[in-house]
């Protein structure tokens, strides 16, 4: 797919931008940042137009299902809020329990950087984690912890630099309270450190 970025419009906006803060963007010390920028922002929003469910499609069948539970823990997450174009950054669990396919590990954090690459809300990526799992896998259920820390609350207005929001997104088997705090607990006691949820 191409490369749904603008270059030289993100580039000529940010010309604008350093003009409008009182800077002079023709500096020699600006001079070069309109297309730094520019490709930043094709890199930290590649994610947009793209179909996350498209990394699942080498999913095996699983034979005889066992129940087992398939968790991968602590995938590096990295995204832009979209209330401030600031980042946020931590740590994404994902646990699925399969129904009649499984696929490769590494496939789980494309499906991560995918949704992140994108303005974002913490509060949604997590529920678009699920809902790609449930569409690429038909699992029994699946559970996705985000636990971050965020440039909007870090670096601005509260200046909260230690603060973490965690977040839960269930489906399925494992939305039932017994079998999300099996899997909460092989998390690490994500939610149980830092409350499940909360608004910034």
């Amino acid at each position: 797919m191409a490369e749904s970025v603008d270059r030289e419009r993100i580039a000529a906006a940010v010309r604008e931008l350093l003009s409008a803060i009182g800077s002079d963007p023709d500096s020699v010390e600006l001079a070069s940042t309109p297309s730094r920028v520019a490709d930043a922002y094709a890199e930290f929003f590649a994610g947009v137009g793209q179909d996350p469910v498209q990394h699942l499609a080498d999913a095996v069948p699983v034979g005889e299902r066992t129940g087992e539970l398939v968790m991968l823990r602590d995938i590096e997450l990295r995204s832009v809020c979209e209330h401030h174009l600031l980042p946020f950054r931590g740590r994404a669990h994902i646990a699925y329990r399969p129904g009649s396919r499984i696929v490769g590990l590494s496939a789980l954090p494309k499906v991560v950087d995918t949704l992140a690459a994108r303005p974002q809300v913490q509060e949604r990526l997590g529920q678009q984690i699920v809902d790609a799992l449930e569409a690429g896998l038909a699992p029994e259920g699946v559970l996705v912890v985000l636990e971050a820390s965020h440039g909007c609350v870090a670096d601005r207005g509260v200046r909260q630099t230690e603060a973490v929001t965690v977040t839960v997104a269930s489906s399925g088997v494992l939305a039932a309270p017994e079998a999300r705090s099996e899997a909460m607990a092989l998390i690490g006691g994500a939610g149980a450190r830092h409350g499940e949820g909360g608004r910034r």
